[in-house]
Order: C-alpha cells, then structure tokens, then sequence
C-alpha cells in the first residue's frame, strides 16, 4: 500500500516542543523504514507554519489545518493512504476536511473528551475543543476557512476509552448526540463497537490519541490518566475496525518522548501504526 506519513510536528503553535517533537522522534526512531520492510510504499511529507505567521495557539492550529486539508486530499486523490502525526489532536480537523467528499464517520480515541468549548474549558487549552470543533460547537468561523471543512455530526462519532474529563465538559457530552464507550468496556472486547455513531462498511477518520492507553504501558504524555487501554486491546480494536470500516485517514497524536524514558511508548507506537496500516492494506472491507 501507498502511504504518506503526515508529519506535523507543533504543540500549541511552538514547533518541535513536548508533544510537537513525538512526529519527528517518531521518524528518528525509523517509523517509515519499519513500514517500509512491512511492505509498503512510504513516503513523508511535513506541515510548517506559514512564513510570516505569529505563532499565536490559534492563529497556528488554523494555518496548520489549512496546510494539511489540501495534503490529505492530495494523498487521497492519488490512491495513497494519509497517515498523520501530530502534536496536537487539533489536526483532526484538516484530515477530516481533507477526506471530507467521503462522507467520514469519527473513532475517536483518547483519555479525555476534548469537547470543552471557550465557555466551559478549565485550563484553556485549544487542543481540548479539538472534537468540539470538529462537530462545530466552537471555532466555527475559523473552521469554515480551512479548505472541504464541514462539521461532522455527532451522531456519527465515537469517543471511545475516555476516562479524564473536566466537570462541564462531561455534562455537556452526556447531552450530545456522542456514542461514549468507557475506557473498561473498550478494554473488554469489540463486539458492540458499531452502534448508533458508526456503522459497518462505514468510511472512518481513524484518530488515535497516545494516551488512550494506560501508562502502565509506557507514559504518553503530561495528560495521561490511569485505567486505560493495553497494547493489545488497542491492536485488537484496530484491527477490527479495519477489518469491518473503510479507514480513509488516521491520526497519532500527543506523543511526548520527554516522558518515554525507556522507549517502550515509542515502540508501542511504531508497533501499532504498523498494524494499522496493515489492517487498511489487507483488510475485509472492498476499498
């Protein structure tokens, strides 16, 4: 299989800082080369910020978004599989916007909900409006102005393994039209993935937040939490979903190697792109 590995390599619009430096760490560590003697054809390209730009929080996560629509769909119209890596999960919203004339569903996994909105966010952190945005509960004006962007409705998206939420932001996902699948039932098998949100045969936007998994598998990030998926509970539902869903898209983010000190994350990480894009490569769906 074609595959481009999307590196963008910024965190809160610094580049190359905490989770803005996992991407390139990534690749160091020989991510391409290991897909590569996997069997597939990769190819890397990187998202800078716009020369010129001030490299406020927002202004960057737009002009980065912006950047990778147009790349996403690029690799999509010529028949290659866009893998990104990311910093920030804020991403989301140029790979969806890239991928957007399929109609995508959301499996969206990740410790926390990242559906805080200016109104009720705690720490004010972007990256934690990242799903708000991409369902259009915030942001919109500036979402309008990254190229294919629509909101996805909610009804389409999962967030599954969610365990660390803000007060306000839990009470509004409880009224959201979100399918929420708790960290201890993704944990305990695939049978009931496909609910309301995502249907089988469904195209998806795979999106992967490293911190998903529990740390006892290896520190992601400043923002993991306890009770969290295993490596292998994490392989099994990507394969399954490969298996069952068209992924025309996928996302690694919040990786940190400052708090991988024994490379067991990174390894973990590698481990799991590899089955992923095997799984999209050999998978049953007709693609």
């Amino acid at each position: 299989m074609n595959i481009r590995l999307v590196i963008v390599p910024y965190d809160s619009g610094l580049r190359g800082v905490r989770m803005g430096s996992g991407p390139e760490h990534l690749l160091s560590a020989g991510l391409a080369e290991r897909l590569k003697r996997a069997g597939h054809d990769t190819e890397t390209a990187t998202i800078e910020l716009t020369p010129g730009l001030f490299p406020s929080e927002i202004s960057a996560a737009f002009d980065l978004n912006r950047q990778l629509a147009s790349e996403v769909r690029r690799a999509t119209d010529n028949g290659i599989f866009p893998l990104v890596l990311s910093g920030n999960c804020s991403t989301a919203i140029g790979t969806v916007a890239g991928i957007r004339h399929h109609d995508p569903g959301v499996l969206w996994f990740d410790a926390h909900g990242d559906f805080n909105t200016p109104e009720t966010t705690v720490g004010g952190f972007l990256d934690g409006m990242a799903l708000a945005t991409l369902t259009g509960r915030c942001w919109s004006t500036l979402a309008a102005g990254v190229p294919g962007f629509q909101p996805v409705s909610e009804k389409r998206v999962a967030l599954l393994g969610a365990r660390d939420l803000d007060p306000r932001e839990a009470e509004v996902l409880d009224g959201s039209g979100i399918e929420m699948i708790a960290a201890g039932v993704v944990s305990s098998g695939i049978d009931n993935l496909f609910g309301p949100a995502v249907t089988k045969r469904a195209n998806v936007y795979l999106h992967f937040d490293f911190d998903v998994l529990d740390p006892a598998e290896g520190p992601a990030n400043s923002y993991a939490a306890d009770g969290g998926l295993s490596v292998a509970g994490m392989r099994s539902w990507i394969i399954h979903i490969a298996r069952v869903c068209r992924i025309r898209a996928a996302a690694l983010t919040a990786y940190d190697p400052g708090f991988d000190l024994d490379g067991r994350a990174s390894e973990n990480a590698m481990s799991l792109m590899e089955t992923l894009v095997t799984g999209v490569a050999t998978g049953d769906v007709a693609r």
